[in-house]
């Protein structure tokens, strides 16, 4: 049995312990939210009073060239890469995620209209994070395509000679299943499909390696574990064979000033930049590409710790911690398990369900429940069955760069409380907000 001595002295030994201090958590705040927003880096105030009141404030348009606006995408997406298993002038951190998968999405249709016309099918995950299916969606409406949605463990038969694109989130938003990368885009190079990965609950989580698993497309979020801020830039990785491909000049469709080869020459027509920089577009949003450089300092910080590998063992502790706590102290209250326990399918967050039918008219109670810890200080979210399944979601994200073993016990506890002594029925916790 783990005892709040026990998680006491594993934080006390933890190597990784300091990373906490690069940001602000509220006191008697325990935070298990940072997969859905980070939290803030303590050096985020000062960087954005200096952004707007010195290099805006009196720099002004000079600042393009001497604050160094200009080229913060690529510097950024350097930082980014190494997070990644990609390389230095692989990725730029730009735009949104949506936004950067209309334009990889688009590409690889581009592509695989010229190398295999024949092909009309993208294939995904049926519970694949909604923007993604809609930005499909979108897109088979254009250009007359099927979206064919499946369940995980039919993929592999879904992909045949109609699949163009397989697109698919590496970590799943609503149960924390993890997908093996290398074997997945194997997979579907096998069946000749292109694959595009969203990263968005993967990227400075845990390890990713978009090179050795010869990944085709990845578009990630800035504002989860990379700690950029509330709507916080995102990024885009694309593979070098198809970011150099010059036979298709309007592949990235959003055919922007920033991504033309020479944006000052100011030519009429549109010749693309060589690389990555293609998959820029408008004019950047300097002062959140800003605040993200401070979330990416506590990655290189963690480095000479040991870095990502670091960062997923302790990512994997709490999470086995979480599970075993929750298991051993709040069993008897209809909690199930979605996230898988094998590490190797496992992402940094725990989603526990609680079933409809046993609930009568609190449905159930999921909801009601994650008020109620929030109303504690313990700040989870929830995620509504999907409509294919009579659960709803519990869901905990652990992010390891500020989480403690001590920050787990202490939410467990919150939970056994709450369940204990039946605090989540009262009528306060099933107001809902526009956010849930």
């Amino acid at each position: 049995m783990v005892t709040l001595h026990d998680c006491q002295q594993r934080d006390a030994t933890d190597p990784l312990r300091t990373l906490r201090d690069f940001f602000f958590v509220p006191e008697g705040l325990i935070y298990l939210d940072g997969n859905s927003l980070g939290a803030m880096p303590k050096a985020a105030a000062a960087r954005a009073a200096q952004v707007v009141g010195e290099e805006w404030g009196r720099g002004l348009i000079r600042s393009w060239n001497t604050a160094g606006w200009f080229d913060l995408p690529q510097r950024l997406g350097n930082r980014i890469a190494t997070l990644i298993g990609a390389g230095a002038g692989e990725v730029v951190a730009t735009d949104s995620t949506s936004i950067n998968l209309f334009k990889v999405l688009s590409a690889a249709l581009s592509i695989a209209a010229k190398d295999h016309p024949t092909r009309r099918t993208i294939v995904s995950e049926r519970s694949n994070f909604p923007t993604d299916l809609y930005i499909a969606e979108g897109l088979c409406a254009e250009r007359g395509y099927k979206l064919n949605l499946v369940d995980a463990e039919h993929l592999g038969a879904a992909l045949d000679a109609d699949t163009a694109v397989l697109m698919l989130t590496h970590v799943n938003y609503r149960t924390g299943a993890m997908h093996d990368m290398a074997a997945v885009t194997h997979a579907a190079h096998a069946a000749g499909a292109l694959v595009v990965w969203d990263l968005a609950h993967s990227a400075g989580a845990v390890p990713v390696h978009l090179q050795a698993a010869d990944a085709d497309f990845a578009v990630g979020c800035g504002y989860k574990y990379l700690n950029g801020g509330p709507g916080a830039p995102a990024f885009v990785w694309v593979k070098q064979e198809h970011a150099a491909r010059t036979d298709l000049p309007f592949l990235q469709p959003l055919s922007g000033w920033w991504g033309h080869a020479a944006p000052f020459a100011f030519t009429p027509d549109y010749q693309p930049a060589g690389g990555i920089d293609r998959y820029l577009c408008g004019t950047q949003a300097i002062v959140s590409l800003s605040l993200l450089e401070c979330g990416l300092d506590a990655f290189k910080a963690a480095e000479p710790l040991g870095g990502m590998a670091a960062l997923r063992a302790k990512s994997l502790a709490l999470t086995d911690l979480f599970i075993a706590l929750v298991e051993e102290r709040c069993a008897g209250f209809g909690l199930g398990l979605a996230t898988p326990r094998e590490h190797a399918h496992r992402g940094s967050q725990v989603c526990l369900t609680r079933e409809h039918a046993a609930h009568g008219a609190w449905g159930s109670g999921a909801f009601a429940i994650v008020q109620a810890l929030i109303a504690r200080g313990v700040i989870g979210d929830y995620r509504a069955g999907n409509g294919r399944e009579h659960r709803d979601i519990l869901r905990f994200g652990f992010a390891p760069l500020y989480m403690g073993f001590t920050d787990v016990w202490n939410a467990v506890e919150h939970l056994r409380q709450v369940l204990v002594t039946q605090e989540w029925q009262q009528p306060q916790f099933m107001q809902r907000q526009a956010v849930t």
